[in-house]
């Protein structure tokens, strides 16, 4: 698949995300469009829903689920009338991933700082029944404030667990504060890299190239599991969304709706 068809294919899936949060009334918009392209990548390049192994993605900051039901939308595993459903009672789409409700999301997540530790799990058990599939845990950078994303660091070091994969989606909020005026994270790169890990920086993980390249490379590197730093924009796409931590959790009015979806054509 060419960049520009992945690229139609995540403006498609931001059109998405925008119209579940708008017509169930709640959800997170900011850091679902912030990481899209790279879930959109991954899911045509990493994932394939029919095989058995096959590669996993845990999405360990889970209120931006709504990425991942656009997607699982286009792979022809939710339909477009359960988008009004979003976070509604007996919906399939809970707010949060659920494998009892979805079970091609993966893992069940929400409690922010847990998925590193269940995708480090995943892995070693590939490891153990000699599974060539990656497992990709996409963290938030407000997540890394947790102690249990720091404890599976240092344990997927130690155990040079290199089919496990850890994207940080740096989009520079913390909820709805700077990230680093919350506790600040940097030198990030090179604290993980004391504990043993290979580091990526991905300087715009909203451009497909840059996306594309950094993940291809990361299929190159062994001996150590892999840690992607990827620098986005919160609210990517939707201009009165872009670095505006008011849109973390938000929906939009009728008249914001329609300037979105003029704006993602």
């Amino acid at each position: 698949m060419t960049i520009e068809q992945l690229k139609a294919l995540a403006l498609a899936a931001r059109r998405d995300i925008v119209s579940m949060i708008y017509e169930s009334g709640i959800g997170h918009p900011g850091g679902a469009l912030s990481i899209i392209d790279i879930l959109t990548w991954l899911y045509y390049n990493e994932v394939d829903l029919n095989a058995s192994p096959r590669a996993r993605i845990v999405m360990s900051k889970g209120h931006a689920v709504a990425a991942q039901y656009a997607l699982l939308h286009q792979m022809g595993r939710i339909d477009r009338s359960e988008f009004s459903t979003f976070r509604q009672i007996n919906s399939r789409l809970q707010g949060h991933p659920s494998i009892k409700s979805l079970p091609e999301v993966d893992a069940t997540t929400g409690l922010l700082g847990q998925g590193l530790s269940v995708a480090l799990g995943m892995a070693a058990a590939k490891k153990h029944a000699a599974d060539p599939c990656r497992v990709f845990a996409i963290l938030g950078d407000g997540e890394m404030h947790e102690g249990q994303v720091w404890e599976s660091l240092q344990q997927a070091g130690h155990m040079k667990m290199d089919n496990l994969v850890a994207i940080v989606d740096y989009n520079g909020f913390s909820s709805h504060d700077p990230v680093n005026s919350v506790v600040n994270l940097e030198p990030l790169a090179d604290k993980i890299r004391c504990f043993g890990w290979h580091v990526l920086e991905l300087h715009d993980g909203n451009d497909m190239c840059q996306v594309a390249d950094t993940l291809m490379l990361s299929r190159h590197l062994k001996g150590k599991p892999i840690a992607i730093i990827a620098h986005t924009v919160k609210g990517c796409g939707v201009s009165y969304m872009e670095n505006n931590g008011e849109w973390h959790s938000k929906t939009p009015s009728a008249e914001q709706y329609q300037q979105a979806m003029e704006e993602l054509q």
